[in-house]
C-alpha cells in the first residue's frame, strides 16, 4: 500500500485509473419514466421486502427528487416497498421522529409507508477493513429488509463536497444520535471530522450497510437541481447554477458516484465551476478513492446510453449540448 497521504482535493482523470470496469446506465430523461428506465436495468437482485432510501428533505426543500416522481415510480415498480429514513444529528425539523413525520407530510411523502429506521432503536453492523470503525450504528429496523434501492439526488454538500449514493447511505442510514455522531465527531467527541477523515468515515459507514445487503442493493443517481448545498439545507440552499444532466444507474456504488462526478467534470468550465469548486475545497474526491481502497467497487466503467440503443459513450458525449440550469 502506498504511504502517500491521500489528497481528496484532486480529481483523478479516467486515464489514471486502474482495475476492472463496471456497467453504468445513463438516460437524459429526467422524469418518472426515466427513473423507471434506469432502475429496470439494475433491479435483478431486488427481492423480498424492499427498502427505498431517499433524502426526503427539509420542509419545502426545492431540489429533492420530486415526491410525485417517486409516487409514480413506486406504484409501477415497487408497490409493496417502504421508504426509509433516519433522524438527523443536528437540531432541526427532522431531529425527532415527531418533527420528522411532520416534515414528511409537508413535503408530500404520504403515498407510501415511511420507516424512520431509528425510531425504536439502533443496531451495530460490522465494518470490515475500516481504519476508523470496526462497527457502525444504524437504524434498527434496517435489518428487517431483504433489499435496498438507493435513489439519490446527486448534488453538492457543505462538508462532503458532493452527496451521491455513498452519502445517502453512509449518513442517511446511520442513526441520528450514535451513528451520525460517530461519523461527524473527532476523538474528543466534538463536531470535528473534516476533509479526508470525514470522507473515509462516510464510506466506512456505507460499507457496513451494503455489506449487510450483499448483492441485494442497487443505485440510481438523479443529476438534477444540483445546488452546491445538500438537501439538508432546505430552502436555504444556494441557488442552482449547474445544468441538469440526467439519471445514472448501476449495481456498483463507486461506479455510480464516480460516473456522476465525471459527468459534472465533463460540463463546460463555466457550467461546472461552482459544483467542482465545492468538491475540491471539501476534498470530496476522497469519497471515491477510499471506496476503491475498501473494495466497494470500480472507478472505471462502461457508460451505456439507454436513450440511443444502448450505445457505449463517454461522459463528454453524454453532456454535449446540455444547457445551464434555467430554474
Amino acid at each position: 500500500m502506498s504511504n502517500t497521504k491521500p489528497d481528496g482535493s484532486r480529481y483523478i482523470p479516467y486515464e489514471e485509473r486502474r482495475g476492472n470496469e463496471s456497467i453504468v446506465y445513463f438516460t437524459r430523461d429526467l422524469s418518472p419514466a426515466g427513473l423507471m428506465k434506469a432502475y429496470e436495468r439494475v433491479n435483478a437482485n431486488i427481492l423480498g421486502k424492499v427498502a427505498v432510501k431517499l433524502h426526503t428533505g427539509e420542509p419545502h426543500g426545492p431540489n429533492i427528487i420530486p415526491s410525485s416522481w417517486i409516487k409514480v415510480f413506486l406504484e409501477k415498480e415497487l408497490p409493496d416497498a417502504t421508504i426509509v429514513e433516519t433522524n438527523t444529528y443536528y437540531d432541526g425539523d427532522r431531529y425527532t421522529t415527531e418533527q420528522h413525520r411532520k416534515t414528511l407530510e409537508i413535503n408530500g411523502w404520504n403515498f407510501a409507508p415511511v420507516d424512520i429506521m431509528d425510531e425504536h432503536g439502533t443496531v451495530m453492523l460490522p465494518v470490515n477493513g475500516g481504519k476508523w470503525f470496526t462497527q457502525m450504528s444504524v437504524g434498527e429496523s434496517m435489518t428487517n429488509y431483504d433489499s435496498l434501492v438507493v435513489l439519490t439526488h446527486f448534488k453538492g454538500h457543505v462538508m462532503g463536497g458532493f452527496g451521491g449514493s455513498n452519502k445517502n447511505i453512509g449518513i442517511g442510514c446511520a442513526d441520528g444520535r450514535i451513528g451520525k455522531g460517530m461519523i461527524h465527531s473527532n476523538a474528543d467527541g466534538d463536531w470535528g471530522s473534516v476533509q479526508e477523515e470525514l470522507m473515509e468515515k462516510i464510506a466506512e459507514s456505507t460499507k457496513a450497510t451494503i455489506d449487510f445487503f450483499g448483492k441485494n442493493v442497487t443505485y440510481v443517481n438523479v443529476l438534477r437541481n444540483m445546488s452546491v448545498s445538500c438537501d439538508c439545507e432546505g430552502v436555504d440552499a444556494e441557488p442552482v447554477v449547474t445544468p441538469n444532466i440526467g439519471i445514472l444507474a448501476s449495481t456498483d456504488i463507486l461506479a455510480a458516484d464516480q460516473a456522476s462526478v465525471d459527468l459534472v467534470q465533463a460540463l463546460k468550465p463555466e457550467d461546472r465551476h461552482a459544483l467542482v469548486e465545492r468538491m475540491q475545497t471539501r476534498h470530496g474526491f476522497r469519497q471515491l478513492s477510499y471506496m476503491k481502497e475498501l473494495g466497494m467497487g470500480n472507478d472505471r466503467y462502461i457508460l451505456i446510453d439507454i436513450d440511443n440503443d444502448d450505445a457505449r459513450i463517454f461522459p463528454a458525449d453524454a453532456v454535449e449540448g446540455v444547457k445551464p440550469f434555467e430554474g
